[in-house]
């Protein structure tokens, strides 16, 4: 059998509440300094998981009652020493490879330097997470009618690390691209680099998510933003929309306000073996996490203990090399899903007659309604 650690942490300041219900009622500073003192701790024990080469995986999810906000700010030296005892606690479990989960793997150097200090590898998960967005944005498409070829593709946090990967592991597939950040400088940098390497894409750049995504049909959302950032009013009728970003950059609003619009979860893995327990509600039902733990899982089936996605940069074969493996053992994206609740074939279809007839004022309720009347 083989184990694995991940770490986690609280995505919003009422997540603390979900665990700690005294938390709802004192300010957001008094909670998050209070818990700075709280020592990693372990969150659940995974077990049944098992791949299909028979391989069996057991894990714990550690949890660093961090917010965003907290790990972005403060001094990365200290940020480090946590995450530095997470890892401790990891290998006295007897983990045997970890991985980062959402703003872990975003401050400081993004694993460099937490990798060195631990004797077992670390993994931001970045190459799974990459390479399950782009399949899932990809496949949405094809079931809304989009040609990828033909279509304007924005891709939001396009100087991130996930962001550069997935430019560039779409670049071949896609007629048209922009890119968007906050700041223009490593957008011009990546946009020369994908036009010296495909000659036949357009590639644009902006600072402005609105004017970014008001003609797009395809949207891949991976901005490290803490809060919402995409407005319902500014996509384009019939746009499929892939939210990979945790916080997510779109808010429920944008599905109540535009019925015309497919919004994906992106990254919901599917993991093999049927009693796979992963011990802990992510929101998600049974057997499903997000990508970049599935990518730590993966990797300890596989016995492949490396630092296999670390740093800034993703090396598209790694994104390659990782989709494969993952399907070799077992896991796969979990559907179609918004906001945790999958979404079957009669609501695309749906979506798909709103955007016809270029209706973006239907909310959601009045979607379900005409849904059996159409």
């Amino acid at each position: 059998m083989r184990r694995f650690a991940f770490v986690m942490h609280p995505l919003r300041f009422d997540d603390f509440a979900r665990k700690y219900r005294f938390t709802r009622y004192l300010p957001q500073r008094w909670v998050e300094a209070g818990f700075k003192r709280v020592p990693p701790m372990v969150v659940s024990h995974v077990t049944g998981v098992r791949s299909l080469t028979g391989e069996t995986l057991e894990g714990w999810l550690i949890g660093l009652p961090l917010t965003p906000k907290v790990l972005l700010e403060s001094p990365y030296p200290w940020v480090l020493h946590r995450l530095e005892q997470a890892g401790r606690l990891a290998e006295r479990l007897g983990a045997e490879i970890l991985g980062l989960g959402a703003f872990t793997k975003i401050a400081g150097d993004r694993g460099v330097s937490l990798a060195q200090r631990l004797n077992i590898p670390v993994t931001t998960g970045n190459s799974y997470t990459t390479a399950t967005a782009v399949e899932g944005a990809l496949k949405a498409a094809a079931r809304m009618g989009i040609d990828p070829r033909q279509a304007a593709v924005t891709v939001i946090g396009a100087s991130g690390s996930i962001g550069r990967a997935t430019c560039h592991l779409l670049a071949p597939q896609v007629g048209a691209m922009t890119l968007v950040a906050r700041r223009p400088a490593p957008l011009a940098e990546l946009a020369e680099q994908l036009q010296a390497h495909h000659p036949h894409l357009g590639v644009a750049v902006s600072t402005d998510v609105d004017r970014a995504v008001s003609q797009a049909d395809l949207v891949i959302a991976v901005s490290s933003a803490q809060e919402a950032i995409v407005r319902p009013e500014a996509l384009k009728p019939g746009a499929v929309v892939c939210d990979v970003a945790r916080p997510r950059n779109l808010s429920p609003v944008v599905t109540e306000r535009r019925a015309d619009v497919l919004v994906i979860d992106g990254g919901v893995i599917e993991v093999p073996g049927e009693k796979a327990d992963m011990g802990f509600d992510f929101g998600f039902p049974p057997r499903m996490v997000e990508a970049c733990m599935a990518e730590t899982m993966i990797l300890a089936l596989e016995g492949r203990l490396e630092p296999f996605t670390l740093g800034p940069d993703i090396d598209p074969a790694k994104v390659e090399e990782i989709h494969r493996l993952g399907a070799r053992h077992g896991f796969r994206l979990a559907g179609f899903r918004r906001f945790e609740r999958a979404i079957d074939d009669g609501e695309i279809a749906l979506i798909r007659q709103r955007a016809r007839r270029n209706e973006p004022g239907k909310s959601h309720r009045e979607a379900e309604v005409l849904k059996g009347g159409d």
